[in-house]
């Protein structure tokens, strides 16, 4: 059993204009770093990897477009990120394909976001940034979130391509690309805060 989760790297190119946003030091607000910016399709909790994997090559869904931006909202209390539309159908895609894998599919509705800040309880003001991307959605990825004392650290199992005509590739971890270079790399879990933190971390799988 791992800790897993369905989700979208953003390319490098978007990696680029994220760390040029400005994240000054403010009392209690904790900026996210590169190898931290993902979309997260569906949170699965504890489950089994080849479980997990053997599901979501099931999926039956098109490459699609996100478009991120235009400026930074809040998210509860404790969430700073930037909107990420155009994946509602993957994530529906993914929960119906996923619907026996890990604890059940959120029936609330999917709020597509990129987490930027964690923010503490009494946080100082941070203004709003404001940044716009889009691209193109080739593959899902599942990932392994491991909780250490400092953190959680990422790992990609696996990627899930989709072709244009709607269907995930059998058998294939997709070519090497953005999510590939995550993998090993370290991370804060978007789900780490369930152990007493943040609130939204437990409203939505980020």
């Amino acid at each position: 059993m791992a800790r897993l989760f369905l989700a979208v790297w953003p390319p490098e190119r978007v990696v680029d204009q994220l760390r040029a946003l400005p994240r000054p030091p403010l009392s209690g607000v904790r900026w996210t770093g590169a190898d931290q910016w993902h979309v997260t399709l569906r949170f699965f909790g504890e489950a089994e990897p080849d479980e997990a994997e053997a599901a979501a090559r099931g999926l039956r869904a098109a490459a699609g477009e996100v478009a991120l931006g235009p400026t930074t909202a809040r998210l509860g209390r404790s969430v700073l990120a930037l909107p990420a539309r155009g994946l509602d159908e993957l994530a529906a895609a993914v929960a119906d394909v996923t619907r026996s894998v890990g604890r059940p599919p959120d029936q609330r509705p999917f709020l597509g976001h990129l987490t930027v800040a964690r923010l503490r309880r009494g946080a100082a003001p941070v203004d709003p940034l404001d940044l716009e991307a889009h691209w193109t959605v080739g593959s899902v990825a599942l990932v392994e979130s491991r909780l250490l004392p400092t953190g959680a650290a990422y790992r990609t199992l696996t990627e899930v391509p989709l072709r244009s005509d709607g269907t995930a590739v059998a058998g294939e971890d997709g070519e090497p690309g953005d999510a590939h270079r995550r993998h090993g790399q370290r991370g804060v879990d978007d789900r780490d805060d369930e152990r007493g933190g943040d609130e939204v971390e437990r409203e939505d799988a980020l």
